[in-house]
């Protein structure tokens, strides 16, 4: 493969152009896009990790980005994946719209945590007038 062109016989002939594409950079500009999508990937999936119990319910169809309050395994509540204290959770909640625009509101609760912390949460979202509330949970694999 020769890097130059037809050579001249005349002053007034240019040189032909290349006819061959040099695809290397592309081809390494595409891998490190492939690698960078491969990392951040399972970061994107959940901010919050929760031990979820599992429940054999059918998943949820929504029309709207759901509003996502999360307890984990230390009791540490966070909304949105980002931590709340208890204090501060009706103010966050107050501030959501309602009636017919409000959100649907999803609780993640590790399962390790007690009945009561949970339900404390669900009393917030109660009094602050949320009434569409779904509870987070695994798919249950079926008994063999």
């Amino acid at each position: 493969m020769a890097m130059g062109g037809v050579p001249r016989r005349g002053h007034g002939r240019r040189r032909a152009p290349m006819a061959e594409i040099n695809v290397t950079p592309l081809v390494d500009v595409m891998l490190v896009l492939l690698i960078i999508f491969m990392v951040t990937a399972p970061l994107l999936v959940a901010g919050v990790p929760v031990n979820l119990p599992d429940s054999r319910a059918k998943p949820l169809e929504q029309q709207q980005k759901p509003v996502q309050i999360s307890l984990d395994t230390a009791g540490k509540l966070y909304v949105d994946d980002v931590e709340t204290p208890m204090a501060g959770l009706a103010s966050k909640l107050a501030s959501l719209p309602h009636g017919a625009d409000a959100p649907q509101i999803y609780l993640r609760a590790d399962r390790s945590l007690d009945y009561g912390r949970v339900m404390q949460v669900m009393g917030e979202i109660s009094r602050a007038g949320l009434t569409k509330v779904a509870l987070v949970t695994n798919e249950a694999q079926e008994p063999k």
